[in-house]
């Protein structure tokens, strides 16, 4: 994996793109990874992502909120196989304060070739699932979101 990746400055260091090496259990009877492992590995990546600009889900949490999917989609360009190393590059695309949409870039970790693309929409709500405004009722969480929206780490 030869690549020439530069991360960008967050609050922990500087961004470290997200790897993810295919494995043997996610592929399918066509010896490619299964469409569905796609998501998870969106999610991996958004997992990751948060925790490296300061709001990983243990901070989200620990502040009484959680953020549930709203709706995910994928659009595949080529298969990914067993054993290949592929980037998730994932970017807030859009952050009112209260719904937020990332997207996702999976990168051929040695060639950068786009393998697939897609996004998934979330929102903010309580312990108890009443939505919240992250503008109104937790400044700093928006403050973040807002200055990463639209920022490419890749």
């Amino acid at each position: 994996m030869d690549n020439n990746i530069t991360g960008v400055k967050t609050p922990n260091g500087v961004f470290k793109p997200y790897i993810h090496l295919a494995k043997y259990y996610e592929t399918d009877k066509m010896a490619v990874i299964h469409h569905s492992n796609y998501i998870r590995w969106f999610e991996e990546a958004r997992v990751d992502y948060l925790e490296q600009i300061g709001l990983g889900f243990d901070v989200i949490e620990e502040r009484g909120l959680y953020s549930p999917v709203l709706g995910v989609s994928c659009e595949y360009k080529s298969s990914v196989r067993f054993n290949e190393n592929v980037i998730i590059i994932p970017k807030i695309e859009f952050f009112n304060g209260i719904k937020m949409t990332i997207g996702y870039r999976v990168l051929d970790a040695d060639t950068l070739q786009l393998r697939a693309s897609g996004e998934s929409k979330h929102c903010f709500v309580t312990t108890d699932f009443k939505p919240v405004s992250l503008k109104k009722d937790y400044l700093d969480m928006y403050e973040t979101l807002l200055r990463w929206t639209g920022v490419d780490v890749m």
